[in-house]
């Protein structure tokens, strides 16, 4: 038996290519500038605090890097997972307390756990009997309900509830009575944002702008959303004004963390635990099959099981939470010229010089920027044709 099968970066010559680092390069780049404020607002998402979304860009991705088959999945915080996440540890401990951060941990270690089990076993095959539509009706509807959740931050109001009727009625309650300099951040920002993905690429394009500067640009538009609201922030003194911040984010690479081996913590978590391990690995493959196809490679989808388990694996262990394979920053990460896996270990060390330099920026972050952002993202997961073709069929 070749060790190569269980730990593809020994086979270096097949899977690296020197030469093409400047390529991977400069997609860790886009694909950073992407995820900073993709993972604080997952994190926020997940019930936990913003430095845990960084804190699951790192290891994780170069577990993968390590571990993985695929040259373009970029592995990560995604919102499904967060939103399972949240309601996984929410029944267990209360938000933002060492119970809740601990419990995180623990569901990414089973989390990992199962998926090696499973890749250990070849037993990637069983991703071929869940359906489309069903993980289709699962996304979307979990898109609708995480935009739902996170209209009380654009709105600046309270509102509880996981489903969709308990946080209508929530906010019902106080919609009228929203805080208008919140309001008007997060609509602000959330427009922005929706006119970034499809209108500022053309713009950029008929003002002569390189395709490549263009895409960088478009890519960094929620970087530029967050920098105009922290100056907004500042120059007006919104804090001040009851606008919500982020607050004082740590500085520093991620600490040594442990997780929980309560057996009864373990016992409630395992169930959520191994739903989370299939959606994700379901989505991370389709992904990533997608995008070898379109350069006719092939990926190995028990050894995809070995390389997501590790990475949950290293979340557990450096203060994150279950990460998988995202939609949307493995296409940038594709589109962006990423030619090896290396990709990945260079957007980790992008992530690990971000939450060392630039974390003490964060703290007057509105939160209603994060919310526009999880919204604009999700959305774009909502797929209304397929529940429609479902229905006629």
């Amino acid at each position: 038996m070749k060790l190569s099968r269980y730990l593809p970066v020994l086979d270096w010559g097949r899977r690296y290519d020197v030469g093409k680092f400047g390529e991977d390069l400069m997609a860790a780049v886009i694909v950073t500038i992407m995820l900073i404020p993709q993972s604080l607002a997952y994190a926020l998402l997940a019930g936990l605090p913003p430095e845990a979304g960084l804190y699951a860009s790192i290891l994780p991705l170069v577990a993968y890097a390590i571990f993985g088959t695929s040259r373009a999945l970029a592995v990560g915080p995604v919102a499904v997972v967060s939103l399972m996440t949240a309601a996984a540890v929410g029944e267990i401990a209360e938000t933002g307390t060492m119970g809740y951060a601990a419990a995180a941990l623990s569901l990414a270690f089973l989390s990992g756990l199962f998926l090696v089990i499973m890749g250990v076993f070849r037993l990637g095959f069983l991703a071929n009997f869940l359906s489309h539509p069903v993980i289709s009706g699962f996304i979307t509807a979990s898109g609708i309900i995480i935009a739902a959740s996170q209209l009380r931050h654009i709105l600046g109001v309270e509102a509880r509830g996981h489903t969709l009727v308990e946080l209508g009625a929530s906010l019902s309650a106080s919609i009228l009575d929203p805080h208008w300099p919140t309001v008007i951040i997060g609509v602000s920002a959330a427009v922005f944002l929706f006119w970034v993905r499809s209108g500022l690429k053309p713009l950029l394009l008929a003002l002569g702008v390189h395709r490549r500067a263009a895409d960088i640009l478009t890519k960094a538009g929620p970087v530029f959303a967050v920098a105009v609201s922290i100056a907004a922030v500042a120059v007006l003194d919104l804090g001040a004004k009851g606008v919500a911040l982020v607050g004082a984010v740590p500085q520093g690479l991620p600490p040594f963390s442990a997780p929980s081996f309560e057996p009864e913590l373990l016992m409630l978590l395992i169930g959520p635990a191994m739903l989370i391990s299939i959606i994700g690995f379901v989505e991370s493959v389709s992904v990533a099959q997608t995008l070898a196809a379109k350069k006719r490679e092939r990926i190995d989808p028990d050894q995809e099981l070995v390389g997501l388990g590790a990475a949950n694996l290293s979340a557990a262990f450096s203060g994150g939470y279950p990460v998988t394979g995202g939609f949307a920053r493995s296409v940038v990460n594709f589109d962006a010229g990423a030619a090896t896996p290396a990709a990945g270990a260079f957007t980790a060390a992008g992530i690990a010089l971000a939450t060392l330099f630039l974390t003490p920026l964060l703290a007057n972050l509105p939160v209603a920027v994060l919310a526009a952002t999880i919204i604009v993202a999700v959305l774009s997961l909502v797929d209304l044709a397929a529940l429609k073709r479902a229905w006629e069929y």
